[in-house]
């Protein structure tokens, strides 16, 4: 007997397991990298970029990766499918001035087909360990579209305040939008 045929309405859930590995980004995932961004860019107005992705060479973005890895309060985390295909990315910016250096910059871009998964989750959950452990940073702070309900939804999820709506963050289809600023502390 199905769903509607004994007056209730059933919901079927297409469910599947998947392993992931996340790792810290190394020089040679540069060029995986810019054409993971090309792609993702494409899936989504959500991002700062459109299907031209980053638009850097893979060289600069090999020497990006390589001096990524000597900076303590910076990281670049991709996630990949048996440590193959690359299929989300999570990174904190920061700089090295003293009064500045403990905080932040949260990105985080999933490609769209393993939207819903958990990926997103796992990285969030990632960064934080990390931001934690560094010793250094003592506050992640990100801006979302503010349309972007299922990432302000993660957030909120993972301990992210709402600071603030940002007029004008970007220009999509002739429309300004705005962005929530959010941040969450590392004690």
């Amino acid at each position: 007997m199905s769903g509607k045929e004994n007056g209730r309405k059933e919901k079927y859930m297409k469910t599947e397991k998947i392993e992931i590995m996340i790792r810290e980004a190394i020089p040679t995932d540069a060029k995986e990298i810019l054409a993971f961004s090309k792609k993702t860019g494409s899936e989504t107005d959500f991002l700062t970029y459109g299907p031209e992705g980053l638009e850097l060479s893979e060289a600069f973005e090999e020497m990006y990766l390589e001096g990524l890895m000597e900076k303590e309060n910076e990281i670049m985390l991709i996630a990949t499918i048996n440590n193959e295909e690359l299929i989300g990315i999570a990174s904190v910016g920061s700089n090295d001035k003293p009064k500045t250096r403990h905080v932040g910059e949260v990105g985080i871009t999933v490609e769209k087909e393993f939207w819903g998964f958990g990926i997103g989750t796992v990285l969030m959950e990632e960064v934080e360990i990390w931001a934690k452990e560094s010793g250094i940073i003592k506050r992640l702070e990100l801006t979302v579209h503010a349309g972007n309900e299922r990432a302000i939804k993660l957030y909120e999820k993972m301990g992210y305040q709402k600071e603030g709506i940002m007029s004008r963050v970007m220009y999509i289809d002739d429309e300004f939008v705005e962005g929530i600023m959010m941040s969450l502390l590392i004690d």
